[in-house]
């Protein structure tokens, strides 16, 4: 019997139809495993691979550095004395939390205008402005017109907040001065307090108050601590300066905040705004060490993600304290001589232009600064008068030509290119050249003297000094001869004189240090090259030619100098330093081309400058009590200093380089007296104050000795400064 065709074709289409269910399920399910084997994957990467590195993104927004006002690190110098020092007061310090709002703080400034008397010399007129609109919201904003407000918002392309802008600034524009005059004086002072309140980050606290905080101020605010929240009294630190030299640098003030230019620097290193940063020289060189380490908090919110609490995960520590290479003592003397002498020269005829005087006196064997020295004369803006302030970073900022200080390079730089021996003998005379102003020395105006190395140092021979250059171009001198330079002349002698130190950075370990000046060069500068010659053409600093001279008394190594000795921890008792964390030796920069033979005759020939017949320091110091050598300089130059109505004023430098004692060198020494005089008359200022100061060092040397005081160690004291100088962080220029 057949089959019904109907039938079968039902069921055909029935099986087909749950087959293609099967499979849309199968492979629905598939989905599902996949999906899921998927989130699975992602999720234990998440944990395993990724865990760790979310768990410190986490911390990074729940814990956070906070401002604890450490102490800086101390300076001392490298016998113990204090240089700078922090001076505790007491703070108010206000912490603002993510959730507090602008009625809240200004409910708390209220309560504290009545605790605290506020000064309110730094509110501005936008500050009272601003806070005008807060104390009268409605009305401020009605001072711009509906129709204003749609006129704004209808331009192309402006963003919310650029529209809100625009309206704040109309409503700030119609604030009329009667209005900003209706705020009394307790208002103003909750307008001081509330403005340092909010100028700070969410959680780190901010010094309302630190300066002349009284003792009841202080304990009001401590008593009623519970009923200001967010608010602290706490201990700040107040830089201050034991001494008025310069290189100590300064630091910026809470009040006026991390300097502009370099706001994001800091903030990128996790400063707030109103920390103490170094501005200028130590300071601001070793600000890593100095500034110390904040105190991290760890924010415990609940579930609406409110602060409800901070846990100190990391507690604070102050900034490391630096020993100098520094000798208060020495600087303190020098300083005193450094400053009669100028004043003596300033009160002869022809010092109209003079100004300043310098001295660096350093170890030539290891680099340390031992007294830095600069001193100025200038106008106080208040008294009219004159006065003498401190520039000792003029050692190293500002350079001058040096005169027949030079002449030592010279020669040496004649030995290392095989222009000159030792033994080699010129005639000192009259130099003419074609097209060329006659040269000569200034002992010898008609005649022909013969002279080696040796007598050419001690009589200051400029003849043997042109000669020699002229060697060096590989043009021997002859009457009336044409000079046209090789190219290479000026970069020989130029990098000669870079291996001693003259014309180029010498590593001190401050900022803005000057590498100097130098004139233009090339074939067309032939006379130029003789005025390189004897220290009449580029320009050095103080700092350079006591780096110059120390390379010649070591035996030919260019040392850098350094102003830090030391790196230690804080004091645990205020007894003895810290721990010795580092010690900065001596870092040997290079070493000259030049044979030890070639470099003990050049010092035999500075020698004879102090103690030869005819040697040009001999008054000076062929009576010292101990051995020395040096070299005398007197540069010919043209004024261009601050006083601009004086530019190319002919006029004289006076400088000095040398070391002691002879046998075994311990300090090297460079004065410079920039445009002494604009006369013609014989100054021997600079050798003076060489003399004085080598005295005075040695003087202090057998001080030490006999009172055992000795340079820092494992268990140095601390000792009092050596000056009563006591300078605020507000005072410092």
């Amino acid at each position: 019997m057949r089959k019904a065709p109907g039938k079968n074709r039902a069921a055909s289409v029935k099986a087909k139809h749950h087959s293609n269910l099967t499979f849309r399920m199968n492979v629905l399910f598939f989905a599902i495993f996949i999906l899921f084997s998927m989130l699975i994957f992602r999720l234990g990467y998440m944990q395993i691979v990724k865990g760790e590195d979310y768990v410190r993104i986490l911390e990074r927004t729940e814990e956070v550095p906070v401002n604890t006002s450490v102490p800086r690190g101390r300076m001392y110098d490298r016998n113990g004395h204090i240089l700078v020092d922090n001076q505790p007061e007491n703070a108010i310090t206000y912490t603002k939390m993510q959730t507090t709002t602008t009625e809240e703080m200004l409910e708390i400034a209220e309560k504290l205008a009545q605790l605290i008397e506020q000064p309110t010399n730094r509110v501005t007129l936008r500050d009272k402005q601003d806070f005008w609109i807060l104390k009268n919201h409605d009305a401020a904003y009605a001072k711009v017109t509906e129709a204003e407000k749609k006129k704004i918002s209808a331009q192309e392309n402006i963003t919310t907040s650029q529209i809100n802008s625009q309206i704040d600034t109309l409503v700030r524009e119609r604030i009329t001065h009667e209005e900003i005059t209706q705020l009394t004086e307790a208002d103003l002072e909750v307008l001081a307090i509330y403005r340092e309140m909010v100028s700070g980050y969410n959680l780190s606290p901010q010094i309302i108050k630190s300066e002349n905080v009284s003792a009841d101020e202080f304990a009001r605010v401590s008593e009623r601590l519970t009923e200001l929240p967010g608010v602290n009294t706490t201990t700040d630190w107040k830089r201050v300066k034991l001494s008025s030299l310069g290189i100590l640098g300064r630091t910026s003030v809470p009040t006026k905040g991390i300097p502009k230019e370099k706001l994001n620097y800091y903030l990128a290193r996790d400063y707030s705004r109103n920390d103490r940063v170094g501005e200028s020289y130590i300071e601001a060189q070793y600000e890593d060490l100095l500034q110390g380490q904040k105190t991290v908090v760890k924010n415990i919110t609940n579930k609406k993600g409110q602060v409800v609490d901070t846990v100190t995960t990391y507690e604070g520590e102050p900034g490391k304290d630096l020993v100098l290479s520094l000798d208060s003592e020495l600087q303190f003397e020098t300083e005193k001589i450094v400053e009669e002498e100028l004043l003596k020269l300033k009160a002869l005829p022809g010092s109209h232009l003079l100004d300043r005087a310098f001295l660096v006196m350093m170890n030539p064997n290891t680099g340390d600064v031992l007294s830095m020295v600069g001193k100025k004369i200038e106008k106080n803006p208040e008294t009219g008068k004159n006065e003498v302030v401190d520039f000792s970073y003029g050692t190293f900022t500002t350079a001058y030509e040096a005169g027949s200080a030079v002449k030592a390079a010279t020669l040496l730089t004649g030995y290392q290119l095989g222009a000159i021996t030792p033994n080699t003998v010129l005639g000192d005379e009259p130099i003419h050249l074609l097209q060329t102003p006659v040269k000569k020395s200034i002992f010898n105006h008609n005649g022909y003297i013969s002279m080696d190395g040796l007598s050419a140092l001690e009589r200051s021979s400029n003849v043997y000094m042109f000669k020699t250059a002229l060697l060096i171009n590989g043009t021997p001198y002859s009457y009336m001869m044409p000079l046209r330079l090789n190219d290479e002349t000026f970069p020989k002698m130029r990098n000669s004189y870079a291996q001693f130190g003259l014309g180029v950075n010498t590593g001190i370990d401050l900022p803005n240090e000057f590498s100097g000046f130098q004139g233009p060069s090339g074939p067309t500068y032939g006379g130029k090259v003789l005025d390189l010659a004897i220290g009449q053409y580029d320009t050095y600093t103080p700092l350079q030619l006591a780096q110059y001279i120390s390379t010649i008394a070591n035996g030919g190594y260019r040392i850098k100098p350094h102003v830090v000795k030391e790196v230690r921890e804080p004091s645990e008792d205020g007894q003895q330093l810290g721990q010795l964390v580092t010690e900065i030796g001596p870092t040997i920069l290079n070493q000259i081309d030049n044979t030890p033979e070639e470099i003990n005759y050049v010092k035999q020939g500075l020698r004879r400058v102090y103690t030869g017949s005819k040697g040009t320091a001999r008054h000076e110091f062929a009576n010292a009590p101990y051995t020395a050598a040096g070299k005398t300089g007197t540069a010919e130059v043209v004024y261009f200093g601050p006083l601009k109505e004086y530019y190319g004023t002919e006029t004289l430098t006076l400088t000095h380089v040398g070391f002691a004692p002879y046998e075994n060198p311990e300090i090297a020494y460079a004065v410079v007296i920039p445009w002494a005089t604009t006369t013609r008359g014989h100054l021997t200022h600079n050798n003076v104050i060489a003399r004085r100061s080598v005295d005075k060092y040695f003087e202090l040397k057998a001080k030490y000795e006999t009172e055992k005081v000795t340079e820092s160690n494992v268990k140095q004291p601390i000792l009092p400064a050596i000056t009563k100088e006591k300078i605020g962080e507000d005072e410092q220029k």
